[in-house]
């Protein structure tokens, strides 16, 4: 067998040496930019793997540990913190400094925006464990990260990550389940999904090209919220649970209760996955800047669509403040299309 051969038989089935790597990917496509690139967001990229596999492993160990349970105290949006919650977040605000590119920092554990010391060119968006609600059941929760690149003139402010999802230079979510699954994707590009070996310490590319279904008969929402639900709103999910002809299939519920999990599913099934305002939350609750925005932007590289409960394109909206938050639909495009549809019905015009 020649000496550059990738592939070797052990019996049980193939061994494969050529493997790619998240540290390979990325340092690849620098080189395909040539001088146009710094290698800062290289260094970037890899202090958040670092992240990711810092958090799956205490996730692991959790209850081993004695890390399940509250903290006892509460997060700048209301949630009860869990104990792993405040690790997550102490994990990427020392991750973060310490790589040096960074200079802002927003989280939503924290109630400001941290700002770095230095000149750092990028600024961080993250919820860096979606779904701890679940965690004592060991339900699959995850981190959701966006990246900004601040201006060359930007004096490191809350202000200067107040931008429509449209400014992202990048984002994605990890997912810590079975397995640890990261899904990224870059401004302009195509979305790659890439699974931690836990036995190597490495991401490995799993998924390159994520492409999510044009359609599919599934929904994924809270229903226990459909009290509060607006007329549109219940008028589009009654329309996909009861259809108008005898030839007609009822959608598929899915709903497992963190975002992340529910948005992996949808990346690779297809279906939609609404968390709606209403009249509860009359803005919504997901946060716009580190949940809605960087999961936007996943969703239309992989070639769905994300928008608002008022229809309008969610990577467009500008968030208020750095917590901000907005009512959600995205998931495959023919299904936010009919999404689109029945708010129309209902004066409700998408933008």
């Amino acid at each position: 067998m020649s000496s550059n051969s990738t592939q070797h038989g052990t019996g049980d089935g193939e061994v494969k040496t050529n493997i790619i790597t998240l540290t390979r990917f990325l340092t690849e496509r620098q080189n395909e930019l040539g001088n146009h690139a710094t290698g800062d967001f290289t260094l970037l990229c890899h202090a958040l793997q670092f992240s990711f596999k810092s958090i799956a492993y205490y996730i692991r160990r959790a209850t081993l540990t004695n890390l399940i349970g509250l903290a006892g105290s509460s997060n700048t949006t209301g949630d009860d913190q869990k104990k792993l919650d405040v690790i997550g977040n102490e994990i990427f605000i020392n991750v973060m400094r310490g790589c040096g590119k960074v200079k802002v920092l927003v989280s939503e554990e924290e109630e400001e925006a941290i700002i770095f010391p230095g000149d750092g060119k990028y600024a961080i968006v993250c919820d860096p464990i979606d779904g701890s609600s679940n965690l004592d059941a060991g339900v699959s929760v995850g981190t959701i990260f966006g990246v900004f690149r601040l201006t060359d003139d930007a004096e490191g402010t809350a202000e200067d990550v107040c931008k429509p999802g449209t400014e992202l230079v990048a984002s994605g979510f990890t997912m810590y389940g079975a397995s640890t699954q990261l899904v990224l994707t870059v401004k302009g590009g195509n979305v790659n999904g890439f699974t931690l070996d836990n036995a190597l310490g490495e991401f490995i590319l799993t998924h390159p090209d994520m492409r999510i279904p044009k359609k599919r008969g599934i929904y994924s929402v809270n229903e226990g919220n459909s009290i509060y639900w607006d007329e549109a709103c219940r008028a589009y999910f009654d329309s996909i649970k009861f259809p108008s002809t005898p030839e007609g299939k009822p959608y598929s519920a899915r709903y497992i209760g963190s975002m992340v999990a529910d948005a992996y599913r949808t990346l690779c099934y297809g279906g939609i996955f609404a968390y709606p305002a209403d009249k509860k939350s009359k803005k919504g609750k997901l946060r716009i800047l580190y949940e809605c925005a960087p999961m936007a932007m996943v969703m239309e590289n992989a070639g769905g669509l994300a928008v608002t409960s008022d229809q309008r394109r969610m990577l467009e909206v500008v968030p208020e403040h750095i917590h901000d938050r907005s009512g959600i639909f995205m998931g495959s495009y023919d299904e936010i299309k009919k999404v689109n549809e029945v708010y129309e019905k209902h004066g409700i015009v998408a933008k």
